[in-house]
């Protein structure tokens, strides 16, 4: 942890989040992160990019259509036609025929036919009739990516030139590792990822370090690991022109300093999980506190006492 400025830093802080320091014109608890930064929200390329991309409904499903597997628990979906002994997971799926069945109640079902391992048939049984599935948006088959959803995604991203606006980036496990953001990287491979995020895009950044991204397809407000959210086509610096270099360079990893303005710290650290605010004669002073004991202390938009 970096303490600046004072070793008292902590009674600071409660002093000032009770309320008992300011002797002047304004004291308001816990403001929203909504009120540190607000924009009208417009929509950009990035946002659209991936919105073609989805799964397909089973009207268009072809023999031959190929699902990835993404555990070992899917044999459970498959009743009698799988076996204990069944280790699925990593494997591929082809698709042979849906058919209508009737069910020991005498209600139609529908059987999801599979092919594995060239010869071997697996059924997923769903409680609802062919008709109705087939009027569906899309259908999803649990523990299972299409692999047509990946390939599309991949016609779009692989070999792209992109900049990423997140410094968690990920292993091939999709657990997180630190990386820098706003950085630009050079997409190397598009592969399927899992039950959540069934889109890995592998990357190199320009210092040459690799990871990975697993995203969905979809808007920003779909979900919170969509493109749009995670990288973007043009330099981000771009919109900050009055940045200095060294301010920038602390901005990339994720990192403050003092004398560092708001938005400065905002797009190192992100939005705080809330804001106390108190002003007396001399000055404005606002406190950001994040997750983890995170906080900074700022006196008329400068940055001025932090733990980080």
């Amino acid at each position: 942890m970096k303490f600046d400025r004072l070793k008292t830093i902590p009674a600071v802080i409660m002093t000032i989040t009770l309320g008992g320091c300011f002797t002047g014109v304004e004291y308001t608890p816990k403001v929203t992160h909504n009120d540190v930064r607000k924009e009208r929200i417009v929509t950009t390329p990035e946002d659209t990019f991936l919105a073609d991309v989805a799964d397909e409904a089973l009207r268009e499903w072809k023999p031959g259509k190929r699902f990835r597997i993404t555990d070992h628990k899917i044999r459970l979906i498959f009743g009698a036609t799988a076996s204990v002994r069944d280790s699925l997971g990593g494997r591929t799926l082809i698709f042979d025929e849906a058919r209508e069945a009737p069910s020991i109640t005498g209600t139609s079902v529908t059987d999801i036919v599979f092919t594995i391992d060239s010869c071997r048939s697996l059924i997923y049984r769903i409680n609802r009739p062919l008709s109705t599935l087939m009027e569906q948006k899309a259908l999803s088959i649990p523990f299972t990516i299409q692999e047509s959803l990946v390939d599309d995604a991949r016609k779009l991203i692989d070999g792209k030139r992109l900049y990423i606006l997140t410094r968690t980036w990920r292993d091939d496990s999709d657990n997180s590792m630190n990386g820098r953001q706003f950085v630009a990287v050079t997409v190397d491979s598009v592969t399927p990822g899992n039950d959540i995020y069934p889109i890995k895009v592998s990357f190199t950044d320009d210092q040459g370090k690799s990871a990975r991204i697993f995203l969905h397809p979809g808007s920003r407000t779909h979900t919170p690991r969509s493109f749009p959210a995670l990288f973007s086509f043009t330099n981000p610096r771009l919109k900050y022109p009055t940045i200095n270099d060294k301010a920038w360079e602390n901005i990339i990893n994720g990192r403050v300093a003092l004398d560092m303005t708001r938005e400065e710290c905002r797009l190192a650290l992100g939005a705080p999980r809330e804001v106390d605010r108190g002003a007396d004669n001399s000055f404005v002073r606002e406190v950001w506190l994040y997750e983890n004991g995170i906080y900074l202390v700022f006196e008329d938009g400068l940055l001025k006492m932090f733990r980080h």
